[in-house]
């Protein structure tokens, strides 16, 4: 006798949970990044409003181009604080500016045409555009999650 009312409550609790899989939009912060669509992005055109408003406390603008779960794509415009993420590798390639750029232990000079490759882990910023303002492509891998940016004194 238990056996059969068993499975009636396990059809149904299927039964139910198929239907409020398609009556229940997902979660937001779970759904996946937008399709990427066939484009053409002029970088150097592209003035720092086009690429957004200044992070608070920060001289650094931002804008992802790309995302996808595998990684991101975007431009950042300005100067960021030494930090580093624990969780994804970047690779910048300087469009714009020349001045020095810390990485690792270590002040570099950087200038357009540069790629930075940063590690997981590396700390790094901009630190003092001597001639222009810092632009960059920053792609990271696997896309930067929220709360991966450690500062370093």
């Amino acid at each position: 006798m238990r056996l059969p009312l068993f499975c009636a409550a396990l059809a149904a609790a299927f039964a139910a949970g198929l239907c409020a899989d398609r009556l229940i939009d997902a979660a937001e912060a779970q759904s996946a990044p937008p399709r990427m669509t066939p484009q053409i992005v002029n970088l150097f055109s592209m003035t720092d409003e086009e690429i957004g408003a200044l992070i608070p406390n920060t001289d650094l603008r931002s804008r992802t181009l790309v995302a996808t779960p595998d990684g991101t794509v975007g431009v950042q415009s300005g100067n960021v604080a030494r930090h580093f993420h624990a969780d994804a590798d970047e690779i910048q390639l300087i469009l714009a500016g020349s001045g020095s750029f810390w990485l690792a232990d270590r002040e570099v000079q950087v200038k357009p045409g540069d790629l930075v490759i940063i590690p997981r882990g590396t700390p790094h910023a901009g630190s003092r555009a001597t001639e222009g303002r810092f632009r960059a492509l920053a792609i990271k891998l696997p896309p930067q999650r929220a709360g991966d940016t450690h500062p370093v004194p």
